[in-house]
This record gives structure tokens, sequence and C-alpha cells, in this order.
């Protein structure tokens, strides 16, 4: 017999994280998740410019990363992969290769670290030859259907290969139940947790992750493979990518299934329906600029824990603050992270998760 999706409720605190998760605290290192970038050259370790302090990792060197937070009380991450040398098509087809970054990644850390709460983000943007993170129709608009079965093909594979969480992030209309469904008729429902990007803006502060023509060019490739990646940058989203390459993106935008900033009725349906298609976890991303969204949320699914994203560009603008001068770096992450706590979050996603690992220890 399978199971009504409302009827499934184990796989959000089947690990003893994600118990916790499931009651209002204040500040502590359990209520951290690490977004950790993952790419395909094992033995990579590549900063990233514009978001200080933070890198591209391979699979190899992992250990060496991730064991020296988990001593100081990292409880949770999620991975993100940046494939660089897969061949790209119009349905990702590499988003779920058992020999790709992800599914290596979860594999290393669960053997590494069994303690460690491992989520992955769920979309297929890093994967496609066209940079959205759907299934195209022929006049470039999304096609609702075969891209929920698509994102949830992934999320499965990830969820097979010991994922703990799987969260999409894409916003495909009926991703949610989709996800949930598979994971039910897999046996996994009451073993994965499914955390929902349930808001999540159409917002400038993803900006971080741009590349320009020089800094491509400097990277470690041929000339011919760095061209095909600017050209792959460049039908990016504006939301994620407007100045890559100096142009807009060859066609389109992602405007047309992330959320208008303004748009905060359409942000509560969206919860609302998350939750009604088997989200364990809602998530509104970013975080500071929402606050309000955060809040309706938690009086939208009071019984639900509440993921937020505080995201590159959040993160980028008080570490900027902090070298001017403006502020201590300390005061400001505990001040904005604190603001995301009162309005109503129990998980928060947030690059400065190993200094909260010190400075909660002092």
């Amino acid at each position: 017999m399978t199971l009504d999706i409302s009827s499934v409720l184990q796989g959000g605190y089947n690990h003893p994280l994600s118990r916790q998760w499931q009651s209002r605290r204040g500040l502590d290192k359990s209520m951290f998740m690490y977004p950790i970038f993952i790419t395909d050259d094992p033995t990579a370790r590549v900063e990233i410019p514009s978001l200080p302090g933070q890198c591209r990792w391979g699979v190899d060197r992992l250990e060496g990363f991730i064991g020296p937070l988990s001593r100081k009380g990292l409880r949770s991450v999620i991975l993100f992969g940046v494939p660089l040398k897969c061949e790209k098509d119009a349905r990702g087809t590499p988003a779920d290769d058992p020999q790709g970054p992800v599914i290596l990644a979860i594999k290393k850390l669960r053997a590494l670290f069994p303690a460690l709460f491992v989520a992955t983000d769920v979309c297929l943007c890093e994967y496609t030859s066209h940079g959205h993170c759907g299934i195209l129709h022929q006049d470039g608009t999304i096609d609702a259907a075969p891209s929920a079965e698509r994102i949830a093909e992934v999320a499965l594979a990830y969820a097979q290969a010991g994922a703990h969480c799987v969260a999409p992030s894409d916003m495909m209309d009926g991703r949610v139940r989709a996800i949930k469904r598979k994971l039910v008729e897999s046996g996994l429902g009451n073993k994965c947790l499914l955390m929902s990007y349930s808001a999540k803006f159409a917002s400038g502060l993803y900006g971080p992750f741009r590349y320009t023509h020089t800094h491509i060019l400097s990277l470690s490739l041929s000339r011919t493979y760095a061209c095909v990646l600017l050209r792959r940058l460049s039908l990016l989203s504006s939301s994620h990518f407007r100045d890559a390459a100096g142009s807009a993106p060859s066609f389109g935008d992602r405007k047309c299934y992330q959320l208008p900033p303004g748009a905060k009725g359409l942000a509560r349906r969206a919860i609302q329906r998350d939750v009604t298609e088997g989200a364990d976890i809602i998530m509104v991303k970013p975080s500071l600029p929402y606050l309000d969204i955060l809040a309706d949320a938690a009086r939208l699914a009071p019984d639900y824990p509440l993921a937020a994203y505080q995201v590159s560009g959040e993160y980028a603008m008080v570490v900027a603050g902090a070298r001017a001068g403006v502020y201590d770096l300390r005061v400001m992450a505990f001040e904005t992270t604190e603001s995301i706590v009162r309005a109503g979050a129990t998980l928060i996603l947030s690059y400065f998760t190993p200094q909260f690992l010190d400075w909660l220890e002092a």
C-alpha cells in the first residue's frame, strides 16, 4: 500500500539533528547549515574572489576541509554541484550522474563523518545546456510537468546515494509533490527530509556567483574551454549572473519561476502550496530583505521548521562593511543572524557557519 503524502511525517524527524529543528530556541551551533560548492576536479580548492573565505572543493579535499569544522561542532552541510567538465544537455542529464560531484560527495561525507547531516541542493541549472532550472518548450518557456518529474528523479538519486535531505531550489510548479511521491514509492519517504525553497525570490543578492571574462580566462583552462564556459555563463539568469561575460542572458531570465521581490501574497501562496505538497521544512531565500515573509511563514506553517538562506550577497555585504571599518564583523554577523531567528527561523544556511562555530564556543 502506498501512503498518502499527508500521512508521511517521519522523514522530517528521522535524524537526531532534524528532531532538534522541530523546536523553537535561541541561537546555537545546530541551527547552522554550511553551503559547500563541490566541483568535478577531485583535488580542487579554488577560492571564490567575490565570496571571501569560500572555495569550490573537490571530493578528495573534503576530509581535510570538513574534519576541523566537524570537531568544532559542525552539524550539517548542503552541497551544490559546480560541474566544469561534463557534457550538458537540455534535460540536465549530468545532474544525477553516479560519478558526478554531488553523489560522490554525499557518499564520501557519509563515510567520513557518520554524524554529519548531509543535505543537497536539487536543481538543473548547472547541468542544462540552456542554463535554466527546468525543461523547456520549443519557444523557450518552462515545460512544467517534465521539469517537476526530472527534478524528482535527481532528488531521488541523491536520496538513494545517502543524502539525509533533498532541497529543491528550482521553483518549478509541482516539484515538491513529485519528489515526495518518488521518495515514498522508493521506500525513502520516512528516511529523507524534504526541505523546499518555498519562497525563493528573483533577487540581486546572488551576485557574488558572477564571473567576468578576465576571471574565467585566468583559470587553468584551455582558451577553447574557457570560451565554452563563458558561453555557458552568458545563458544563465540575469538574477544570478547579470554582469557575467559583460552582457545579458541569451534569452529569458528566471523571473517567470522565481518570485517577484514585491510579491508578498504570491510568496504566502507558495508556502502554503509546499506545505500541502509534502515539504518537511519551508525555506525563505534571501533572508534579510524578506524577514516579513519569514515571519509570515512562521504564522502560515507554525508546526513546521523554517529555514532561511543568508545568501552570498548578504554575506559579502557584511564582510565588505567590516573590512571598510563601518562596523565589527562579529557584531554585525550576530545582529543579522539573530534578526533571522527573531523572525522565526529554526535553521540558517550561512557562509558564516565556520565563524559561528568559534563564536558560539566563547
